[in-house]
């Protein structure tokens, strides 16, 4: 990945510097992988592009403990497939869209997925409006319900054909639709306007990014039996940091910016006053930066949103 992808991957739009660590799991590494610290690009490349590793090769011990502390679990390929499927079937109105679910003689979980393009559509619906529908995976870790490259439980890589993120879903119509390199990167680009995810820790959040910008460039190359140009990938890589953000979805901001706010009167005497928000759980009374994202959708001027405002 080459050093600006890098930065545009890492980059926090709400506090205007870098997504920060927020996991005590690197610690141990001293200065710079401290909890509260910016992710660097020098500080996960080079001789430290070990540091961050999917969830199945991280130590056991490790993962333990962020799934004691952090109620981190990472979620089979089937089950996100049988999920997606039922998103599916609502927006389709029938079943067996993508592929079809089965269990083998050992039971093992699996899906066939369909041969055929997808050229049956409700009606007054056409495979444009699926590709711009809305979908978020929240608190989504490495992003197995948006993106399935490999499974997230065991690491084993997932063909192309077999793919059933919500993501992978819109680029296989992206491409069973466009004809010319330009026509599929138009639609694939508004395919990644609608597609947003959360998490808490940096390293989840930008192994999800990579995710996403990965499966972009392995399904233009796939279509086209080429890379994408550098420029192209890039601005992949600006949606997809602002479509995936690091905030605590319980309050809609910045993990652990809310504070005491400390007065100070005329003797020198303090007071301290909790944030209102955390105290009473009003979830518009946090004094914490409240995260922003983008409608795409929208007027220039006004495409920039609090998350918060999106929930009535």
């Amino acid at each position: 990945m080459g050093g600006e992808v890098l930065a545009i991957l890492l980059h926090n739009h709400t506090t205007g510097r870098n997504i920060t660590w927020a996991t005590r799991d690197h610690e141990h590494l001293g200065e710079g992988y401290m909890y509260g610290d910016e992710i660097l690009p020098e500080r996960i490349t080079g001789e430290n592009n070990r540091i961050i590793v999917p969830r199945v090769l991280k130590p056991r011990r490790s993962q333990a403990q962020r799934s004691k502390e952090m109620a981190e679990v990472f979620t089979p390929s089937w089950v996100c497939n049988a999920q997606n499927n039922l998103i599916d079937e609502a927006w389709f109105g029938r079943r067996n869209v993508f592929n079809t679910e089965m269990t083998t003689e050992a039971g093992v979980h699996t899906w066939i997925p369909s041969d055929s393009p997808i050229s049956i559509f409700p009606e007054g619906k056409t495979w444009k409006d699926y590709v711009r529908a809305t979908r978020m995976e929240i608190t989504c870790g490495e992003a197995p319900y948006l993106v399935s490259r490999y499974d997230a439980t065991n690491g084993e890589p997932i063909p192309i054909n077999k793919r059933v993120g919500l993501l992978d879903r819109k680029l296989r119509l992206v491409s069973e639709n466009t004809e010319t390199s330009g026509e599929w990167l138009s639609f694939a680009q508004e395919a990644f306007q609608n597609i947003y995810g959360y998490e808490w820790q940096g390293d989840n959040l930008l192994l999800a990014r990579e995710n996403l910008l990965a499966s972009f460039i392995e399904y233009y190359a796939e279509k086209f039996g080429k890379l994408p140009m550098a420029k192209s990938t890039a601005y992949i890589a600006y949606i997809v940091s602002w479509n995936l953000w690091q905030m605590d979805g319980l309050k809609g901001v910045v993990p652990d910016s809310c504070h005491e706010q400390v007065t100070t009167d005329l003797f020198g005497g303090e007071t301290r006053t909790p944030c209102l928000g955390c105290k009473d759980g009003n979830l518009r009374r946090h004094n914490g930066t409240y995260c922003l994202i983008k409608d795409w959708s929208a007027k220039k001027e006004k495409q920039k949103i609090r998350y918060i405002d999106l929930i009535k």
